[in-house]
């Protein structure tokens, strides 16, 4: 800010005695009787104008000319002589005669006593520069020298306010870029090699621009928009390919090496596009959707951009209410489990079952887990989800086993994933729920899938050996999708391999006679707490051959579903719909052989190594019957029966405790 003005004086410096103040006084100082005559002026003055002693006295103050101060440049200059007028105040540039420039304030003040004016003279340059650097700051970045942030905001303002009020597209495109791991830089070589290297990128973008401009039109606008982000703005963009060809040339011109301070840097960046039309649209809200489009592009990983789209974002914000609602949900008793049977593939009985957990959510229905699964997993309220459907899960079966003394009970499989293994006490919370449901610990299986196991150490290997040492079977799910490295099958406490549907779907399929519609397939590392292998539309009658097969359908059981293939809209369809997440994969009548042979080593190598196998998706009877040929020792898949109440496993047990589907073994 300004220093305070000069305060005006009431008197004038009289002859005696106070005329040696007025000397003495460091600020320049004259008086000016009304006729605009200079009377006297202090040593001071006339250093400030380098003007040699007692030179000023007796001068028109007009005549100054490096002060300015004239009627025509100072309206009511002759006003404050003549006491008409009791102030006045003005900033002048003043050359120096000792060389450069200076700033300063001048101010007139009316002395009744004197009949004259009393001229300060205050220098301002200090605070003049420093407001000019202040503005400088606003308009460009100190480091980069590329337009600040302030600035930019400016540009961006008035180009929408351009492109909006003009025909045709109207359209304006921003790109925003990050520096991919720059804390590191910053961490591992210090905040001056980080500074350094922010310059380079500077200067490597403004190199860039030119070729920007001849290759997608406008030149872009450059900017830093602070830390390790940085802006190009283009207007009147050709369409979001435009924009996403220059993120990639970007992206790919800022992968070259960097050499800073005797080092040679290789970082990446990622980038956020967004392409909004003009006219309908803010600053903010086009910087909060290229920074949107950031934050997807950074999470996909290193040096990759994203484009905005706004039905993503929509998505974006419906998880966020689904976020906010699972814990309440948890506590208010909105979810609930339904159980798939495990199915031993000699004899088709049913041997155990997996919990699937689905949410009835009072506004968006009945979810499934491909719903709401994720969102866990990243608010960490999959810990307290996990614990219900484990809990709920052991009760279940216990239940089933009291009901049945003296008989083989089910076992239940329930999935769990490494977060819940670094986030909460899993082996205390099962010994926990055993000793509270008094459930036998051979009775439960723990899923993880192979992914999420692969490369784990420390916490979450202890916790399955200590599960394992309890009794508990830990099940390896989605098996052979993972990294081709069974090195890790030795490490672990593994009881059982359940083998990804996508082999036995991979089956030479001889024809609909063979069992159900094929199920989607779920993309591998997808499973977590009562989730599950998507479902496609289920079959007339579970297990059943395909309408107009020649193969008898079996007899109606506890597992047979309700024919709802007169619905094509019906709810069941639509979850079955939005679980799959895509069109059911099709297998060709040759299918691919090599998959056999892969599903054969496989169960010979697990029982080598003391292991059962489960294989998923089995949808034919063709496909049993290979799988029972090779050895395999369990099935889990719509030839049996979808996801089912509780009930419906319990009127199963009751009665044959063969599953609908198994095919009926040869005569001996």
């Amino acid at each position: 800010p300004p220093p305070p003005p000069a305060p005006a004086p009431t008197d004038p410096p009289p002859d005696a005695p106070h005329r040696a103040a007025f000397d003495a006084a460091p600020l320049p100082m004259a008086l000016v009787d009304e006729a605009g005559t200079i009377t006297a002026a202090n040593p001071a003055l006339h250093d400030y104008l380098a003007l040699p002693a007692a030179s000023l006295p007796g001068r028109p103050l007009t005549h100054l000319t490096v002060l300015g101060l004239t009627p025509h440049t100072t309206p009511g200059l002759p006003e404050v002589f003549t006491g008409r007028r009791h102030h006045l105040v003005c900033t002048r540039r003043i050359a120096s005669p000792r060389g450069g420039e200076t700033w300063a304030e001048l101010r007139l003040d009316y002395l009744a006593s004197v009949r004259g004016a009393l001229l300060t003279v205050r220098d301002t340059s200090l605070g003049h520069d420093l407001r000019a650097r202040l503005r400088t700051a606003e308009r460009e970045d100190p480091l980069t020298r590329l337009a600040g942030r302030a600035h930019f905001l400016d540009r961006l303002a008035d180009t929408l306010e351009e492109h909006g009020l003009r025909g045709g597209r109207g359209r304006v495109g921003l790109c925003v870029l990050g520096l991919d791991g720059f804390r590191h830089v910053n961490t591992a070589h210090g905040h001056l090699v980080g500074d350094h290297l922010l310059r380079a990128v500077a200067a490597r973008l403004a190199r860039l621009a030119p070729l920007l401009a001849s290759a997608h039109g406008e030149a872009p606008v450059l900017a830093r928009l602070g830390g390790d982000e940085f802006a190009l703005l283009v207007g009147e963009t050709a369409g979001p390919g435009q924009l996403t060809e220059l993120a990639a040339t970007v992206l790919r011109e800022l992968r070259e090496p960097y050499d800073i301070a005797g080092r040679r840097l290789a970082v990446s960046a990622s980038a956020g596009v967004a392409e909004l039309r003009a006219r309908e649209t803010s600053p903010a809200e086009l910087l909060r959707a290229v920074t949107t489009a950031l934050g997807w592009a950074k999470a996909e990983g290193r040096g990759r951009w994203a484009l905005f789209d706004s039905a993503r974002c929509e998505d974006g914000a419906h998880q966020d209410l689904l976020a906010t609602a699972l814990r309440p949900a948890v506590r208010d008793g909105e979810f609930e489990l339904e159980y798939q049977p495990l199915v031993a593939l000699a004899d088709g009985t049913l041997h155990g079952v997996e919990a699937l957990v689905r949410w009835r959510h009072p506004r968006f229905g009945r979810l499934a887990p491909n719903r709401f699964i994720d969102v866990a997993e990243r608010d960490g309220s999959i810990v307290e989800l996990g614990r219900w459907v484990l809990r709920t899960a052991c009760a279940q079966a216990r239940s089933w086993q009291l009901a049945r003394p003296g008989a083989r009970p089910p076992y239940v499989s329930v999935n769990v994933t490494v977060r819940q293994l670094w986030d909460s006490d899993v082996v205390a919370d099962v010994a926990d729920v055993l000793a509270e449901t008094r459930l036998p610990p051979s009775l439960l299986q723990l899923e993880l899938t192979e992914s999420e196991v692969v490369g784990q150490t420390g916490r979450p290997l202890r916790a399955l050996q200590e599960l394992s040492d309890m009794g508990v079977r830990i099940a390896i799910d989605d098996f052979g999708t993972g990294y081709s490295n069974l090195s890790y099958l030795s490490r672990l406490p593994v009881s059982v391999l359940k083998l990804d549907g996508s082999f036995v779907r991979g089956f030479p399929f001889t024809g609909a006679a063979q069992g159900a519609e094929p199920q989607e397939a779920e993309p591998p590392g997808a499973k977590a707490p009562g989730a599950e292998t998507p479902e496609a539309e289920p079959p007339a009658a579970i297990g059943a051959p395909a309408p107009g097969a020649a193969t008898a359908a079996p007899v109606p059981g506890p597992l047979t579903a309700p024919d709802r293939s007169a619905a094509p809209g019906s709810r069941d369809r639509e979850a079955a719909t939005v679980i799959a997440g895509g069109p059911a994969r099709s297998t060709t009548a040759e299918g691919r052989p090599a998959d056999e042979v892969i599903v054969e080593a496989l169960v010979g190598l697990a029982h080598r190594l003391g292991l059962t196998v489960t294989a998923e998706c089995v949808e034919t009877r063709g496909q049993a019957e290979r799988l029972r040929a090779m050895g395999c020792d369990m099935g889990q898949g719509y030839l049996y029966s979808r996801p089912v109440p509780p009930e419906r496993i319990g009127l199963l047990l009751e009665t044959t405790g063969r599953c609908p589907g198994w095919p009926t073994p040869p005569p001996s």
